[in-house]
């Protein structure tokens, strides 16, 4: 992995580890910095590998995470070469194109499963039209040398096989694990804010990191207008480089009294069990793991029907409200219907019950130990 920041990516992997550990395997968590919240997360019995690599600290390199993780490649390709896993498991491009590059530097024939947690298509397209075919090239190149490769939903891993040619024998749906247990207890922890007290108004909840992807300016934008005709109040829980955008934004629209960014938390199931919509605006998606935890703390959602998650997570509509990405106007109409006609809280917590976290890893292990056995026999 990058780090131990916080997000989607990042609290899947350390859930996976500890399923891992938990079912007798020998697990190292490699990471390129070990800094970040998610440091207390890493599994009791897993070891913590620090990659160290001297690149990822250049003033030029540091302040990239892209940049950074793949610098890595040498210090990876050493960790390879001494430790000789007997199969990697790496998330998100960067991660995934430093752990085939460092393969071929380590001079081992280690398997390596790549996991995709995004749309390429979408993911890419923000370059512009000779970068993003550039870009796209160059990840088909380089994820054909995979063993497998695991993609978090069905949109993501048709639109994979699409940009990089790789088979379909070869690519792995799995949803993300849903530790419900976990967030059942989270969920209950109290939270001590005046916007969560009893006859206050509703809490429009949203969850993920401040970036381009989440389009929260379409959110912030459509809560202006919902505000126009029912008081309420939104909350953003999490951090990222497009704050200052969004809070330039929330100032213009002079809604800053009702609206509440305290960056990264570390439980925001307490928030999700509390809030009366839980809302996605995301312009693309892998899978929406914040969704999933939602439903699972019995809120009801609304979002976008955003490439690719949302509209499998919510079975076309039936356990929540789906709109097209970027349209403020639908949006608040949506977040008005869900409030005055919320989902019923066990019709929510129902549906992700169905996305259990014994399932998730006894597929994804399936798969390390089957490209593990074809190595054997080759």
């Amino acid at each position: 992995m990058s780090g131990l920041s916080g997000g989607g990516a990042q609290r899947r992997s350390l859930l996976l580890a500890r399923g891992f550990v938990e079912r007798g395997c020998v697990v190292d968590v490699v990471v390129v910095r070990d800094e970040g919240p998610f440091r207390a997360a890493v599994p009791a019995g897993a070891r913590l590998f620090v990659l160290e690599s001297y690149a990822a600290h250049l003033p030029v390199i540091r302040n990239f995470k892209g940049w950074w993780v793949m610098s890595s490649v040498f210090a990876l390709a050493r960790y390879l070469a001494v430790e000789r896993p007997h199969v990697v498991l790496s998330t998100s491009i960067p991660a995934n194109l430093a752990a085939l590059w460092g393969r071929v530097w380590s001079q081992t024939r280690i398997p390596i499963v790549i996991t995709t947690n995004l749309n390429l298509t979408k993911a890419t397209a923000k370059w512009g039209g000779l970068i993003a075919k550039l870009l796209r090239w160059l990840i088909a190149r380089a994820y054909n040398s995979a063993q497998a490769v695991i993609a978090i939903s069905r949109g993501v891993a048709e639109d994979l096989m699409t940009v990089t040619g790789i088979p379909r024998e070869r690519v792995f749906q799995i949803y993300n694990p849903l530790d419900l247990d976990l967030v059942a207890r989270l969920s209950r922890e109290t939270i001590q804010h005046p916007w969560l007290s009893t006859g206050a108004s509703p809490v429009l909840l949203a969850v993920g990191k401040l970036k381009l992807q989440k389009d929260y300016p379409t959110l912030v934008r459509a809560f202006a207008r919902v505000r126009v005709k029912h008081k309420m109040h939104l909350v953003i829980l999490g951090e990222g480089e497009e704050r200052a955008r969004i809070e330039h934004l929330i100032r213009e629209l002079g809604i800053e009294n009702d609206v509440y960014l305290p960056g990264f938390v570390e439980n925001p199931f307490a928030w999700m069990a509390r809030a009366s919509v839980f809302v996605l605006a995301s312009a693309w998606e892998g899978f929406s793991n914040v969704l999933l935890e939602a439903l699972a703390c019995g809120c009801t959602v609304v979002s976008t029907d955003c490439p690719s998650g949302p509209r499998e997570i919510l079975a076309d509509g039936k356990f929540g409200y789906l709109v097209p990405v970027g349209d403020d106007i639908a949006l608040a109409d949506a977040i008005l219907a869900a409030l005055s006609a919320p989902s019923p809280r066990e019709h929510s917590t129902a549906r992700a019950a169905e996305f259990s976290f014994d399932v998730a890893v006894e597929r994804y292990l399936a798969v390390l130990r089957g490209v593990y056995a074809l190595r054997k026999e080759n």
